[in-house]
């Protein structure tokens, strides 16, 4: 499997049961229905687990331009390498939100609430105030990466590929999803990757959805903006600390 495809495999599969477990949640009329904050987390947390099994030992299974970029900016990935990762995880995340969709159909064309269906896509902010929402994103993210850059095995002799990133190596990257899912994610939703809110997104635009909402393009550069900040700001403190 090239890295590309499982960049997109493995996105797409995050994105399937991420954003699975949401539609699960808050959709009229499923089993899971009403299932609250802890089965959301965890569902995202064993996704991402799902996700990075499928594309470790390919790709690395970074499943997020803010990974991807923070690796490059402290030199464990090729720059050479970046757009081709970024675009398979765009697309990946745009299949696997069509695929939710799809796959919980009658359960959309029965919610009449266009902002619960729009939450089944991307992310949304508990209080809508842009510089608050910008720094939840970003230190979500900080957490994310800076803890991912010491998931880093140097004694592979490959520093572009942390450790951990396939079968029950997986595992601490889920817990830790789930952490900052439990204790920072009530803010935002904590998208902490720019292609799991831009793609979906873009599918909620652009998909026939029974009496859906606004896609809230307003709000779109935020889960963007603060998980590339956050990314950065991570990168910069482990080359400090690393030197």
């Amino acid at each position: 499997m090239s890295a590309f495809t499982a960049e997109f495999i493995g996105t797409m599969l995050l994105i399937l049961l991420g954003n699975g477990v949401v539609a699960n949640v808050v959709l009229k009329g499923t089993k899971g229905s009403n299932g609250g904050w802890i089965v959301i987390t965890t569902g995202w947390a064993l996704s991402v687990f799902s996700g990075v099994v499928i594309a470790g030992p390919y790709s690395g299974a970074h499943l997020n331009p803010a990974v991807t970029l923070a690796l490059a900016l402290a030199g464990k990935f090729g720059w050479e390498g970046v757009g081709s990762y970024i675009l398979a995880q765009m697309l990946g995340a745009m299949t696997g939100a069509l695929l939710v969709w799809l796959m919980y159909r009658p359960h959309f064309d029965a919610t009449e609430d266009g902002e619960a269906k729009l939450a089944c896509f991307c992310t949304g902010p508990a209080i809508r105030h842009r510089a608050s929402n910008v720094f939840s994103e970003a230190l979500g993210t900080f957490v994310l990466i800076f803890v991912i850059f010491y998931f880093t095995n140097p004694e592979l002799g490959n520093e572009k590929t942390p450790i951990g990133m396939g079968s029950l190596g997986a595992i601490p990257v889920a817990f830790l999803v789930w952490a900052i899912g439990l204790s920072l994610g009530g803010t935002t939703g904590y998208a902490i990757n720019p292609a799991r809110d831009l793609g979906p997104r873009l599918v909620h635009a652009l998909m026939p959805i029974k009496n859906k909402c606004h896609s809230d393009w307003s709000y779109a550069w935020v889960p963007l903006v603060g998980p590339v900040a956050g990314a950065a700001v991570a990168a910069g403190l482990f080359i400090l600390l690393k030197g």
